[in-house]
């Protein structure tokens, strides 16, 4: 099969024949995201002043019967994700010193004993969400109930529990306890597809291929980093490519028509592969922020880069995509370089076009600004620099119809900057240490006894299947 950086390359070179582009004529294959250099350095004042106004937002949405935190300033729910983005919030601000040590690491055994302790969908997996104070199982109206549970989610969840227990090996015994009572058997199958369960309309669960092109691909390294396989999910296949003002930009090519799930290309997903791994394979404990072992997801990150540099350039507005919630109905939409055949297309959950709500994101901004040193995102960290309130912690967004700010407040955005900026500080976050093997290692060596359940006996390997069929290229369940 040819590879993702030759099937690119071949087609940035078709497309300079035959490219339609009338903005701006391309320059070549090479883009001029590759040239730039990722920021790095200690923070100055201004930098320092943004952290401390991002970690408010966890002062202030803090549940002390839990140790969770909303995921929404003021309302008691959160996800794992957020879970997550809250972990990289308490690493964060005790590496920049904007907390003491010890209360981090209250914060890190609060939320790991909660861990330990909450009730997963279906004794599998953790829930898709909680409630944040009484950690009580919910549905998305925060009412009593499970829903499933998101490979995507518990995939970001793994990536910052391997980072907490390499950096503070004393909260590796509580991590691997807590990891050691997922069932993988219904998440992961033998061809390395990642699942997610959902009940139907019936109350039966359902449980289906999950994650697309970007997300899927750096949820995987989570299960990775725990020695799970995700071969198929690690690949980027099956993709095309859309052009964006003279940038080839890949996207997944599974039909959503077909498989109810949005194609959407963003870019969150490739700013945490950078902030976190550095662009690097899941395994990869080179220390070098010069090099990028993951080379696809490095060039295919530069392209989205690229496509919101060059649409500034050639409209002037000023371009930062991710998805956000919002303070006003319907509270959430995926803000896209390219989703369900539109370039730049906002979009609700039910595919609703709403570019009113076009904005730009923060904690996207903010990324780009780390990983790209460039004079557009030396624009962008001027656009949201006071975006703020002092009070309560960086705004969701700016939206571009110059309507002003997003006046919500989250655990993702503020957590994703203070880990951006942690990056500035440090460089790749996922930090190798020198610990012992613990529980999970010693498990996964056992080939029988009451651990053998991390060894997976995959209950779906025979179907080695998916729920997209021919469109992900895979068997149909």
């Amino acid at each position: 099969m040819m590879g993702a950086r030759a099937r690119m390359a071949i087609a940035a070179m078709l497309f300079c024949a035959y490219g339609v582009a009338t903005a701006a004529a391309c320059s070549g294959p090479e883009l001029p995201a590759a040239r730039y250099s990722q920021r790095n350095g200690a923070l100055t004042e201004a930098e320092m002043t943004m952290a401390r106004v991002a970690w408010k937002y966890f002062e202030n949405n803090l549940h002390k019967e839990s140790g969770l935190v909303n995921a929404v300033d003021g309302y008691p729910s959160t996800t794992m994700w957020d879970t997550a983005s809250y972990i990289a919030a308490i690493v964060s601000a005790v590496e920049l010193g904007i907390i003491p040590r010890k209360e981090a690491h209250d914060r890190l055994a609060a939320v790991i004993q909660t861990f330990n302790r909450m009730a997963f969908f279906r004794d599998e997996l953790p829930n898709k969400v909680y409630h944040a104070k009484t950690v009580e199982k919910v549905d998305y109206t925060n009412k009593p109930g499970e829903i499933g549970f998101s490979a995507i989610d518990l995939g970001r969840l793994l990536i910052w529990l391997k980072i907490v227990k390499e950096r503070y090996p004393e909260h590796a015994e509580g991590i691997d306890r807590f990891v050691l009572r997922w069932k993988f058997d219904n998440i992961v199958d033998k061809t390395g597809t990642l699942f997610g369960a959902r009940l139907n309309e019936q109350k039966k669960v359902e449980y289906v291929q999950e994650g697309r092109l970007g997300y899927e691909e750096y949820a995987a390294k989570g299960f990775e980093l725990w020695g799970i396989g995700t071969e198929l999910a690690s690949k980027p296949e099956p993709y095309e490519i859309i052009t964006a003002h003279c940038v080839d930009v890949p996207f997944d090519s599974r039909d959503p028509r077909k498989t109810h799930q949005h194609n959407y290309v963003v870019s969150e997903s490739y700013v945490l592969d950078g902030v976190e791994f550095n662009w690097d394979l899941a395994q990869d404990r080179d220390t070098s922020d010069r090099r990028h072992s993951h080379e696809w997801m490095e060039e295919f990150a530069h392209r989205v880069y690229q496509a919101q540099e060059n649409r500034h350039r050639d409209t002037g507005i000023v371009t930062a995509r991710s998805e956000h919630q919002l303070d006003q109905e319907p509270y959430f939409v995926y803000d896209t370089v390219y989703t369900d055949g539109f370039a730049w297309n906002t979009i609700t959950d039910t595919g609703k076009h709403v570019p009113q709500f076009a904005a730009v994101s923060l904690k996207a901004a903010l990324g780009m600004w780390v990983l790209w040193k460039s004079e557009y995102t030396d624009l962008l960290f001027q656009k949201i620099v006071n975006t703020y309130d002092p009070a309560k912690g960086y705004f969701e967004g700016i939206l571009e119809n110059g309507k002003g700010p997003i006046k919500t407040f989250t655990a993702n955005n503020n957590g994703i900057m203070l880990e951006s900026l942690l990056y500035k500080a440090q460089g790749k976050l996922l930090r190798w240490g020198q610990g012992k093997p613990g529980l999970w290692e010693k498990s996964m060596n056992e080939p029988y006894g009451t651990n053998a359940l991390t060894r997976f006996n995959f209950r779906r390997a025979g179907e080695a299947c998916s729920s997209d069929g021919a469109e992900s290229g895979r068997p149909a369940c």
